[in-house]
């Protein structure tokens, strides 16, 4: 499902996977972690192999359609363990997976309960509500929960990758009537989450055009803080930056516009949280969950990796652009 989302210049920065059919294994699952996200595809995948309806589920549940679609997409939705059964007579499950989905449902609530007692629930983000747009949300969700980030960029930096003052200077152009108050809050925001790197469980891919180091954002000095700390960041471990330059042969990645591939953990046996591809716009954003859709970027990725300098190539790029500025 794609859904058009209304998202803020300054924050430049959802492939549903064919479910497996659930067998009774359902006791090695429980414990793990288990996001709304990933529950609500596997309720999806039995709708869908029992070919009901969303409107058949709705009336079922005694609610809109729109309810079980945001049921279905892992958002916040009030849902009871005796509508959960009425869902499954729906769909007409075998016993084994009835139990399976009955346990899997009970790890979520006890996963929901354990996070309102440690005040997490909602997302440390949540604090910074009033700096973003609603649908941000959503992608902090997303980028909290993911393991390995691939992304594309074409005029920017990625957020995770971005100096203050680099940040400061989008935002100044972006939004000239921002108070310093509200732009210390988004710097802190953007530092909040460029903490994700220190996770060494936690990988980036990088690819970027050579333009976005070209790009003078304000002065010479902030575009040469900027690719410094490229440099210095891509020498971790976890980060892999690449520079596609000027000079690479064009391919179908190299024409695909900017974007991010966020990738996620093995929940547990027939419990998978599908990728997603974040494409951004100046008047809006898409998520991107199906299965075409993630093989088309995948493929994209590939072509873009095939004409990018390797990552030793890169970082001298980066650091010799770097002295430009510096000059």
């Amino acid at each position: 499902m794609e859904e058009l989302q209304r998202n803020p210049m300054e924050f430049h920065d959802g492939t549903f996977r064919e479910m497996q059919s659930p067998d009774s294994e359902a006791n090695e699952m429980v414990g793990s972690t288990i996001p709304k996200r990933a529950f609500g595809r596997f309720l999806r995948g039995l709708r869908e192999q029992a070919g009901a309806t969303l409107l058949m589920a709705s009336l079922q549940l005694d609610t809109s359609k729109q309810t079980v679609l945001r049921l279905e997409d892992g958002q916040p939705t009030k849902l009871s363990t005796p509508q959960l059964k009425s869902l499954l007579d729906l769909y007409n499950v075998s016993p084994s997976v009835r139990k399976e989905a009955l346990e899997l449902w009970q790890e979520v609530r006890r996963q929901d309960q354990a996070a309102k007692l440690q005040g997490t629930y909602k997302g440390w983000w949540q604090a910074y509500a009033d700096q973003f747009a609603p649908h941000f949300n959503h992608y902090m969700r997303l980028e909290e929960r993911a393991n390995h980030l691939s992304t594309h960029q074409l005029a920017l930096v990625h957020g995770l990758l971005q100096t203050p003052q680099y940040r400061r200077a989008i935002i100044e152009v972006t939004e000239p009537g921002v108070s310093e108050v509200d732009m210390h809050r988004r710097l802190e925001l953007a530092a909040r989450r460029q903490q994700r790197l220190t996770d060494n469980d936690f990988h980036l891919d990088v690819l970027l055009s050579e333009a976005v180091l070209r790009h003078q954002i304000r002065d010479s000095r902030i575009m040469a803080g900027q690719l410094r700390h490229l440099a210095e960041v891509s020498i971790q471990n976890n980060v892999s930056l690449r520079i596609v330059p000027f000079s690479a042969d064009m391919n179908l990645g190299v024409a695909f516009q900017s974007f991010t591939l966020l990738e996620f953990p093995h929940l547990a046996i027939n419990l998978v949280e599908p990728p997603v591809i974040y494409v951004e716009g100046t008047e809006g954003a898409l998520y991107l969950e199906q299965t075409n859709a993630i093989v088309r970027f995948r493929t994209a990725i590939q072509g873009i990796q095939q004409v990018a300098l390797n990552e030793s190539d890169s970082r001298n790029l980066v650091s010799k652009i770097a002295k430009e500025y510096e000059a």
